[in-house]
């Protein structure tokens, strides 16, 4: 009994609104539609407020990042060009002429962008951070490391100028014979 009221207390006030709209000249249909509005974009939740801000962090350090002098020193001894490393493999080390003190490292198909830091042995280290990848020279030899996997990628590389330092190394620590003595 209760619902029945209650549908028939509805069904008047919905016909009451209508005899209203009917008084006042304004028809109960509207004629012309209007176009849908767009619904507004949803705001971002916390977490993704955060993780976008750490992204343009990232990225603003990334391209900012200035190179020290230090860097640039280092950045001089770079040897560039190809090394040829075991196994017939060879690595392409090259200055971005773009940005001093930034080089491109390939090897086997893949390019890392690389920057100078400092060491305290005096080796040369250009490190990518965003691959974990090093090219570490030392007079002798250089070497590609994967710092994540605590992996070599290729190793006894060497350009022209450690091959030449290598040899005059070599020839100035062969021993020297003396002379043979004349046989009477």
């Amino acid at each position: 009994m209760h619902r029945l009221s209650a549908l028939t207390l509805a069904i008047s006030f919905s016909l009451a609104g209508v005899a209203a709209l009917a008084q006042t000249g304004v028809d109960a249909q509207p004629t012309a539609t209007k176009p849908a509005a767009k619904p507004l974009p949803r705001a971002a939740t916390p977490r993704e407020q955060l993780k976008s801000e750490a992204k343009g962090l990232a990225l603003g350090v990334e391209t900012s990042e200035a190179i020290s002098a230090a860097q640039l020193d280092i950045a001089a001894r770079v040897l560039t060009g190809r090394a040829d490393c075991e196994y017939n493999q060879e690595v392409d080390v090259d200055a971005v002429t773009e940005q001093p003190g930034l080089f491109k490292v390939r090897f086997k198909g893949l390019s890392y962008l690389m920057v100078p830091e400092e060491t305290s042995t005096g080796a040369v280290r250009l490190f990518d951070k965003k691959a974990g990848v090093v090219w570490l020279q030392i007079p002798a030899k250089s070497m590609l490391l994967n710092t994540r996997a605590g992996q070599r990628l290729v190793d006894r590389c060497t350009h022209a100028e450690q091959r030449a330092a290598v040899g005059a190394v070599s020839a100035a620590a062969a021993p020297v014979t003396p002379p043979a003595a004349p046989r009477k």
